[in-house]
Parts: structure tokens; C-alpha cells; sequence
């Protein structure tokens, strides 16, 4: 039985649609997540399933039980949901062990004990029972925000852009570390983001939404190397679509001469696609037909991240290692070597 499933829901706000007709499973055990821009839906939906908001059209399952549909609307503390949020809301009156336990008070001296003691284990924080939080740094403050959403042993855990406040290179590490704690204890568990970074490195399913719309359902792998579509494409990753036409079944025309891929199967020749092409698609050699004019680089240690303008001043993205030092200005030679060979049908064609 599949742990969370939200089946064709709907939510307005007065006469404002937010979520639009969004389907999804996320199995026992697993960490899915909602990855969009601001304004997506993606908190909005993160409520419903809380109990925060009531959907408009829609069934919300958990564990085989209808917590949310239209008419009907279990409160949140009848849940046995955790949340864990961007600011940790850790009580700084509090010792670690009262905090940890604030959601079980009810349970014996002898049981609160023992469940400060496994879970201080489970994240690495043993003997942190009697500091405060403001003894901790924010990695720590956040693990124990976890630990403290986990202590009811909840159905499923909710995580609202938890490292939103954290360094980008901190962000990636604690989002490994929460995933290997989450993955310890069994949990299923919902990820809110929009650092697709902290998608990859957490979750097991991903659902990238626009405008309250979930586009795709999918893993990280299949995001980056099978978007459905240009948003997704254009989303996930880093790439530049430019135009093509379909030759065969296999083979696009392209202003980069004729790519070869898997074409649409609704797209017959002289049909009009999008070909992907990602930086790493590019390579730039000492000599070769193809050229363009580098019009601006970033440095990134190992390598160089190129925007390279064409003749009819159309843009890619090329990776390179930091020693193929271009200025800016610089015509530099590129051949294309396409792994990912994305095509897609051109968005109101046909």
C-alpha cells in the first residue's frame, strides 16, 4: 500500500485556482519532493497535506485512511503528521531533551528518556541532552528540529524548505545528512524546495510544479535526462533549447547541423522541435568547423562555465576544464558531444 497518495486535487483561494488537478504517490519509506519556483503551489500543497488548508476538489490518502477530501477535512492534530520547518522553531527557553520531547510529554520519565537518548544517537548528537539551542550551531539546531519532529514516531514527516537558511554548500551536506537519518528510521517523508540541489540530494521522487500545475513526477535521473517538456528542460539543470526539424524518426536538422535522438513519436519529418543541448554537450577543441564567441565565463575551480554566442547571435552554455582559459571576447572552436539527446515536441505546434 502506497504510504501518501493526492489524487486530481484542486485548491482556490476565493476565485484564485492555485492547484490545478495534481496526482501523486509517495511510497513507504521514501522521501519524495515538490520542487518549483516561488509561487508554484508547492507550500500550498505542503499544507493540504498537513491539514492547514482544505482542498477544493480532490482525495488526500494516508496510509489507506481519506484525510482530506472535498467536505471533509481531518484536523491536523489528528494527523500524526511532523513538520519540520525553514526556522526550526526550536524553543530557546528549553533544553535540548525538553525540546526533543515537547510533542510526547504524555509518555512516562522512562520513555522520554529513552527516545532523547535513540534519537540524539540517530543524528549524531549524542550527549547534546542538556545544552540549549543557542549553544548549537545551525546545522546542529537543525537535526535537532528533526529529532524532535520524529520523537511521536509521525505517519509521515514534512519538511518546509528546511535549509532555506543555510550556505549553498551546507544546504547540499545537511540535505544528505537528513536523507541517510531519514532512510535509518524507515520515514516517509515530503520535501519542499526550490534548490534543485537539495532535491537530488534528498529525495527519491521529485515533482516539478509550475503555476500550480505538476509537470513531472519522476526521479532526479529521469528530470535531468527525460523532461515531458521545455519547462522542465529549462528548469532542471542547466541547457539552452534551440530550434530543429524533424528528418526521420531519429534524426532533427538543427543550426548546429543534424542531431540524432529519439523524436517524438506523434512528430513526422518537417515537424517543428526543441533540441536540449547542455553545457556538457559541448566541447570546446583547438580546431574544428563549428565556432563561436565567448560572451561571458564563470569560474568554478576545475572548470569554466562558457556562454558562447553564435553567428545569428543565438547562446549555449559549454563546460570546460579551467586550464581552456578563453577571454571573453575569444572565438573558440566547439564540437558537439551529446549525451542527453532531448527532444521535444515544440509547444503549440501541430
Amino acid at each position: 500500500m502506497s504510504k501518501l497518495t493526492l489524487q486530481n486535487i484542486h485548491i482556490r483561494y476565493d476565485d484564485s485556482a492555485v492547484v490545478h488537478d495534481v496526482n501523486l504517490t509517495v511510497a513507504d519509506g521514501q522521501i519524495g519532493c515538490l520542487l518549483g519556483p516561488s509561487g508554484c503551489g508547492k507550500t500550498t500543497l505542503l499544507r493540504a497535506i498537513a491539514g492547514f488548508e482544505p482542498i477544493t476538489q480532490g482525495t488526500i490518502t494516508l496510509n489507506g485512511q481519506v484525510i482530506s477530501e472535498s467536505g471533509k477535512h481531518l484536523p491536523p492534530e489528528k494527523r500524526n503528521i511532523g513538520m519540520v520547518f525553514q526556522d526550526y522553531a526550536l524553543f530557546p527557553h528549553l533544553n535540548i531533551a525538553d525540546n526533543i520531547t515537547f510533542g510526547i510529554r504524555k509518555q512516562s520519565s522512562k520513555e522520554k528518556s529513552q527516545r532523547v537518548t535513540e534519537l540524539l544517537e540517530l543524528v549524531n548528537l549524542p550527549g547534546y541532552a542538556q545544552r540549549y539551542p543557542h549553544e548549537l550551531s545551525g546545522g546542529q539546531q537543525q537535526r535537532i528540529a528533526l529529532a524532535r519532529a520524529l520523537a511521536p514516531r509521525p505517519r509521515l514527516l514534512l519538511l518546509d524548505e528546511p535549509f532555506g537558511s543555510q550556505d549553498v554548500e551546507l544546504r547540499e551536506m545537511l540535505a544528505r545528512e537528513v536523507r541517510d537519518i531519514l532512510k535509518r528510521e524507515g520515514m516517509t517523508a515530503i520535501l519542499v524546495t526550490h534548490d534543485q540541489h537539495e532535491a537530488f540530494a534528498m529525495a527519491d521522487e521529485i515533482g516539478v510544479l509550475q503555476s500550480g500545475r505538476l509537470q513531472q513526477w519522476d526521479t532526479g535521473y529521469n528530470l535531468y535526462h527525460k523532461p515531458v517538456n521545455q519547462f522542465v528542460a529549462g528548469f532542471i539543470g542547466q541547457g539552452t533549447l534551440i530550434a530543429g526539424t524533424v528528418l526521420n524518426h531519429n534524426t532533427v536538422s538543427t543550426l548546429l547541423g543534424a542531431v540524432q535522438g529519439d523524436v517524438p513519436p506523434d512528430c513526422q519529418p518537417e515537424y517543428p522541435v526543441d533540441v536540449l543541448i547542455r553545457p556538457d554537450d559541448l566541447k570546446l577543441v583547438a580546431d574544428a568547423p563549428r565556432t563561436a564567441k565567448v560572451v561571458s565565463r564563470v569560474f568554478r575551480g576545475a572548470e569554466y562555465l562558457y556562454a558562447l554566442e553564435l553567428a545569428d547571435s543565438s547562446q549555449l552554455l559549454a563546460l570546460a576544464p579551467s586550464h581552456q582559459d578563453f577571454a571573453v571576447g575569444n572565438m573558440v572552436c566547439f564540437e558537439l558531444d551529446m549525451q542527453h539527446r532531448v527532444i521535444l515536441k515544440r509547444q503549440g505546434a501541430g
